[in-house]
């Protein structure tokens, strides 16, 4: 018994003590927060960008989120997440991003360029035309990735004879710069 009544007392000494030390010398308990005082966080965009450079959607889309928290659902966090989702294959979700992030601003090009791509995979090829036709147009026809997206677009909108043999076509998301994606045929 005495036994038992030793480990208590040295126990609570501890807790005693725990409870004491209190950053601001308050009898108070705290819970810590995420960084420390003066630490610089890493931006979770650029996070995100790296992870999705290096093929790992998953993580990239939790690192945008993240910056979600962090700096708010802008339009570049949105349409970020969206190109996440896209690559993960979750193409209705990266719909549902990249239309919230048009709607948060309707001039952001890569924005209209990802929506068309998901489009495009989903095989709503005339929307996906209209769509890269906005970029384009926003764009001024400076990026030549969104005029090979927009050229694809109209040829498999206007290709009324698309067959089970075309079906096989697989398309890619290439990223350019920031936010920009290029989408290829792979045969």
């Amino acid at each position: 018994m005495k036994k038992r009544w030793g480990k208590f007392a040295s126990g609570a000494a501890i807790l005693t003590a725990l409870f004491a030390c209190s950053p601001d010398g308050s009898d108070r308990i705290y819970a810590p927060t995420g960084s420390p005082k003066g630490a610089q966080t890493v931006d979770g965009l650029i996070v995100g960008h790296r992870l999705m450079a290096g093929g790992e959607y998953k993580l990239a889309r939790d690192a945008y989120l993240r910056a979600g928290v962090e700096q708010g659902l802008t339009v570049d966090v949105l349409s970020a997440i969206g190109s996440a989702d896209l690559q993960l294959g979750r193409l209705g979700q990266a719909e549902r991003n990249l239309r919230a992030a048009i709607a948060v601003d309707e001039f952001f090009v890569p924005a209209w360029n990802n929506l068309g791509v998901v489009l495009m995979e989903q095989g709503k090829f005339g929307e996906a035309k209209l769509v890269f036709q906005t970029a384009f147009k926003i764009d001024s026809g400076r990026t030549e990735s969104i005029a090979e997206n927009l050229k694809l677009a109209i040829a498999k909108s206007e290709n009324t004879s698309y067959d089970s043999d075309n079906n096989n076509t697989n398309f890619s998301l290439i990223r350019r710069g920031t936010g920009e994606y290029l989408l290829l045929t792979a045969q």
